[in-house]
């Protein structure tokens, strides 16, 4: 009797809650509503399909989601849109590529390590990639914070904001010069096999795509531990809660901000590697598309909010797969930044809201 009343008063809470929500929250949760029918119809008639379309967009969505923490990392902080940010990422993509290649400004310091190379080979290859092209892009971004953005601290936002664009334009044609404006091919490195091979035969998930996985994860880790439990993370927390009081308390302000710049690079040099390795390929305006996709995963999630980058990126990833099997590929950027639209005018602060994990608070 007891569970029957409690029943009903919850009930009775749900439709009170539900007429007094505004216009827009019911519209809302109709649209949703009506997605997750068609996504469930389809699911339905072919699931083989479907979760196989689903793990693919995991995996893009751990990619969007590396780029977009550094640019979520630095607004926390600073509140500064570093959209140099992106062609750091291709910046990594080109190291990674560089070092596969083992030859540097003309210089041959080893042999090519090519799809024909030895197991141990190809993993020392991807680790060294990987390592070299977070050093790179995390200092290019201390040195873009020292450069660029530190002199003009205490500007006015537009000055700081056109400068980050003009560093992005830079970056990008650094790219150009380096290694032309074709696409180049990255080395096949890694297994196209279907990992679930011996236990189903109707969802397809490469050893590409665990790659992907089981990078990210140790890096998503790495951070959320740095960040809540280290000496310095706790001086992160502090300077983006309030910064002259954080200098009052003794910590470095400047010293911690690079240090933000410079995790934001480490994840960039990361996913840039990843990126070529996952789809085989790089260009040198690869890091406008994925940069734009990034800094939508960031607003989308709730901007400040390292959850919520993570959580936008993975939206993105399966939004941007479901629809490229189902209604097309070129219709991918218009119904992404459709949903983000619909998700702003309903929730303006995102997903998640606009509390910074930096800051360790904050308002819904």
């Amino acid at each position: 009797m007891a569970t029957t009343q409690e029943l009903k008063s919850r009930g009775a809470v749900l439709l009170d809650d539900v007429r007094s929500s505004s216009w827009q929250s019911r519209i809302a949760v109709v649209i949703t509503v009506a997605l997750l029918v068609l996504l469930l119809i389809q699911a339905i008639k072919d699931p083989g399909q479907f979760f196989s379309q689903l793990l693919v967009g995991i995996t893009n969505g751990a990619i969007i989601a590396l780029i977009a923490l550094g640019y979520t990392l630095v607004y926390g902080i600073i509140e500064l849109i570093n959209f140099a940010h992106g062609d750091n990422f291709m910046i990594g993509s080109f190291v990674g590529l560089t070092v596969l290649s083992g030859t540097f400004l003309g210089l041959s310091f080893f042999a090519p390590i090519t799809a024909e190379s030895g197991a141990v080979l190809k993993i020392f290859g991807v680790i060294l990639a990987l390592v070299i092209a977070m050093v790179v892009c995390g200092l290019i971004n201390v040195g873009i914070e020292r450069v660029a953005y530190k002199p003009l601290r205490n500007s006015p936002r537009l000055a700081v904001l056109i400068t980050a664009i003009g560093m992005s334009f830079i970056l990008q044609n650094l790219g150009l010069i380096w290694k032309g404006a074709s696409q180049i091919p990255f080395p096949d490195l890694i297994s196209d096999d279907n990992v679930l091979a011996g236990i189903t035969y109707t969802v397809f998930y490469r050893w590409k795509d665990l790659f992907v996985i089981l990078v990210t994860m140790p890096l998503l880790v790495g951070l959320s531990y740095f960040i809540q439990r280290t000496k310095q993370g706790k001086a992160m927390r502090a300077v983006a809660q309030d910064k002259e009081a954080a200098a009052m308390m003794g910590i470095n302000v400047n010293r911690t901000i690079s240090i933000t710049f410079l995790l934001g690079g480490i994840l960039a040099g990361a996913s840039g590697v990843m990126f070529g390795l996952f789809n085989g390929t790089t260009v040198f305006n690869l890091g406008f598309r994925q940069g734009l996709f990034a800094f939508t995963a960031a607003v989308l999630g709730g901007i400040g909010n390292l959850t919520g980058a993570v959580l936008g990126g993975l939206v993105i990833g399966v939004i941007g797969s479901m629809n490229d099997q189902y209604i097309g590929v070129r219709w991918t950027d218009i119904v992404i930044f459709t949903v983000l639209i619909l998700v702003l005018v309903f929730r303006p602060r995102g997903l998640l809201g606009d509390r910074s994990a930096v800051q360790g608070g904050g308002q819904q």
